[in-house]
Parts: structure tokens; sequence; C-alpha cells
């Protein structure tokens, strides 16, 4: 009779053990190989087919530090040109030098955010637009080291035809 309990009781451990296994194979992950969730940045970028969606996507690329969002904003021949008020000329640089300075931007800062506001003027036309729209830009190198700027882009924004998205073939940055 000691045999038949113990016996029993092994089954019933063991019915036990294979019930939690079933439960735990079926209802999660492997918590050492989780998937990727790739539903949040599909869900937040847009296919830049409007004005309003490349900003966004140029939001996304900011705040996520993504180059190469960032990248996709731009055209092969993409210009960006500020103004050395010190040394009285404008600046400008192609997209390689753009392509790596916002790298280095990325790599070295703890935080970077875009807010985009207002546009200023819009004119164009379903392949050419030209935007002027403030911005409010926050740069965090450390807690004790945040740089604030404040400006315009001035834009020129361009795709091939009307169901292609929009990329940025000229800015024109106007801080202060």
């Amino acid at each position: 009779m000691v045999y038949k309990k113990s016996n029993t009781r092994l089954k019933f451990t063991l019915l036990i053990i294979a019930c939690i296994s079933f439960l735990f194979y079926y209802s999660c992950d492997n918590i050492f190989s989780p998937t990727l969730d790739t539903t949040s940045s599909s869900s937040i970028l847009t296919d830049q087919k409007t004005v309003e969606g490349l900003f966004k996507n140029f939001q996304y690329s900011y705040t996520f530090k993504d180059t190469t969002v960032y990248g996709e904003l731009l055209t092969d021949d993409f210009l960006f040109t500020y103004r050395d008020y010190e040394s009285g000329f404008d600046v400008s640089w192609g997209r390689p030098t753009e392509m790596k300075t916002t790298s280095g931007l990325f790599q070295n800062t703890e935080k970077v955010e875009v807010i985009w506001n207002n546009i200023i003027y819009q004119a164009g036309d379903s392949l050419d637009q030209s935007v002027k729209r403030s911005f409010n830009l926050t740069i965090t190198f450390n807690p004790s080291d945040i740089i604030r700027i404040n400006g315009f882009a001035d834009m020129t924004l361009t795709r091939p035809t009307a169901n292609d998205k929009w990329l940025i073939e000229k800015w024109r940055d106007e801080s202060f």
C-alpha cells in the first residue's frame, strides 16, 4: 500500500509539472530570446507622401537617433546651409557631410528632441514645395550640458511623382 500511495503521488507530481510546462511553453516566448517588436516603428513612421509625414519622420529620426530613417529623408543631391555669424558668411555641405554630422550628433548625445511648430510659409505644387517652419531643438549631452535652439528651417522638398514620398533637397537653417 505504501508503494501504491507513493506511485500515485509521483504521477500527480509529474502531471502538475507537465501542466505547468505546457502552460509555460504555450503562454510565452523564450525570455532569453525575445522577438523583435516591429509594430512600434511602423505605427510611428509615415510613408512621407504628405509634407507633415516627412516632418513626423524627421522628428522620429531625431527622437530615436535613427540615421537610417534620417537618410531616407534626404535627396542624393541634398544641400544644408547655415549662417556663420562670427565669420559673416554662409556655410554649406552636401549629403555625405550631413550624414556624418548627424551621426556624430546622435552618437555623442544622451537625447535629441526636435519639436516642429507652425508652418510660416508653404508654396509649390504636387512635386516641389518650399516650406518654412519654426522649430525648437533640445540637445542633451549630459544633465548639466543642455543646449536649446529655436529657429526656422527653410526647406525645399521634392519628389519625382505625386505618388512618391517627399524628400528634403535643400535645408537652410535659420537658428538663433
